[in-house]
């Protein structure tokens, strides 16, 4: 066993634990606490799995996707969560993102570190199938909440329809049999009160 190799790994997975202290705006469902970084990671790699069937799985590889949920926010380690409807905090996302990105991910031994490095800009770029399938269940996962919660975090956030259509639009591309079951919730919760129209 290589221990310099060994020492840098466990060092990441210490390290990646403050993710579980980086709190979101969205509450989880029972309301009784709003949600942590790890837990929204978690919960999408779970997603994806369960719904994968509704997306074109001949273009998707599911294990990459899964693991690209994973590991797409451990940089708010460093850079902290930015809310998705926070024009403000949007204008210095990409940079402190890609700070932590370097330190984060320079943790690891090179080869590892460079692998999820690429699975994150991959992610980021929402170019690719397995990109746009992570990103869609990262978008819906909040969303799902939300609807749960009968808005919690839209009202907070004065969010209107038009704001969450163009969020979860990568949604219609990567899962196409899913979109009418969402766009009705959506419909749904205008109709209930719980988003703007």
């Amino acid at each position: 066993m290589d221990k310099d190799r060994f020492q840098k790994q466990l060092d990441f997975i210490v390290e990646i634990d403050r993710l579980k202290t980086v709190l979101r705006q969205s509450a989880i469902i029972d309301q009784s606490k709003r949600e942590n970084s790890a837990e929204h990671s978690w919960h999408i790699a779970i997603m994806g799995t369960i719904l994968y069937e509704y997306c074109d799985t001949d273009k998707v590889d599911l294990a990459r996707a899964v693991k690209m949920a994973l590991i797409h926010d451990i940089v708010e380690v460093y850079a902290g969560d930015t809310f998705a409807f926070d024009i403000e905090g949007y204008k210095d996302k990409q940079k402190r993102e890609k700070e932590a990105a370097d330190k984060i991910f320079g943790m690891l031994p090179e080869n590892q570190g460079t692998e999820l490095r690429e699975l994150w800009e991959e992610f980021e770029a929402m170019e690719t199938y397995d990109a746009k399938f992570a990103a869609a269940m990262d978008r819906l996962q909040p969303f799902i909440l939300n609807y749960y919660t009968e808005g919690h975090t839209w009202k907070l956030g004065n969010v209107n329809s038009a704001m969450v259509y163009k969020r979860i639009g990568v949604l219609r591309e990567a899962c196409p049999d899913l979109w009418n079951n969402i766009d009705e919730m959506i419909k749904d919760s205008i109709e209930k009160g719980y988003l703007k129209e």
